[in-house]
């Protein structure tokens, strides 16, 4: 074991998920979430990693603090493991292999360090909720941007028949491997968007930034059946009037607000 390691912490003002989605595409190690920051901590020197950082948040112009550390060794792969606690929303029970599963609700597994979403992010916590309000048996649904699998894996819990995508193949890679990590049946999966696919779904499901949400409203849109519904989520405070917007032909069905961020529930009138 080296004496030795880097921690770079990643504090921005606002748009959090926006810099753990960066990190997670530019980096291979692990990544912590913690009151508000990011934290990556590496054998290997940091400071590339430190300078796009600093290069997105000015891109953005987003408020940002940052610091990197060399710190003295000791177990953290053990210490970050108990710092990752379960997470329980609606009847499902989002957990780390390495905690004990919970009778009485649905487990999944999600293993915070290899993944793109383990259900504490605002966004992914209030979809858990529609899945489990919305989501019956032999629905058929498409997670748009899927990243770790989570929510398309819960969607399968309850019965749904599930195709995932996202821009990027590590996510879809990272979500098969979630799905064959929970024992669920996934049918389809691509590298791609909604625009890749002629099928048309009971539900749609796009938890993504809300500048991607407008770019690609069209393709959501034509994705939904007629009287199907979609969710949208990653939707910060400020672009929520913007997004409302761009589906005013869809009847809302329900908001869900946690923080600033906002779910939509709405269905294709």
């Amino acid at each position: 074991m080296n004496k030795s390691y880097f921690e770079l912490t990643v504090s921005p003002k606002k748009n959090l998920e926006v810099f753990s989605d960066f990190l997670l595409e530019i980096t291979q190690n692990a990544l912590e979430e913690k009151e508000g920051s990011l934290i990556i901590r590496s054998s290997e020197p940091l400071d590339d990693i430190l300078w796009a950082t600093e290069q997105l948040a000015a891109k953005l112009q987003i408020e940002t603090h940052t610091t990197l550390e060399k710190k003295r060794n000791e177990d953290w792969i053990s210490k970050y493991k108990n710092s990752i606690q379960p997470i329980e929303v609606g009847s499902f029970y989002i957990r780390p292999e390495w905690e004990e599963a919970k009778e009485t609700v649905t487990n999944i597994i999600i293993n915070p360090a290899l993944a793109f979403g383990s259900g504490h992010h605002e966004t992914t916590y209030s979809c858990l909720k529609a899945i489990d309000q919305y989501i019956t048996s032999n629905l058929t649904l498409l997670d748009v941007g899927c990243g770790s699998g989570i929510l398309a894996i819960a969607a399968e819990k309850k019965g749904a028949i599930v195709d995932i995508c996202d821009t990027d193949n590590v996510a879809v890679e990272s979500a098969k491997e979630n799905f064959i990590l929970n024992h669920a049946t996934l049918n389809k999966s691509w590298t791609g968007s909604a625009n890749s696919t002629e099928n048309v779904y009971d539900v749609v499901i796009a938890n993504i930034i809300a500048d991607v949400i407008i770019m690609i409203h069209k393709d959501l849109k034509a994705t939904v059946k007629s009287g199907g519904i979609l969710i949208l989520s990653g939707i910060i405070d400020k672009y929520f009037n913007k997004v409302v917007e761009k589906f005013n032909n869809f009847d809302k069905i329900e908001t869900i607000q946690k923080d600033e961020w906002y779910t939509l529930v709405l269905r294709k009138v």
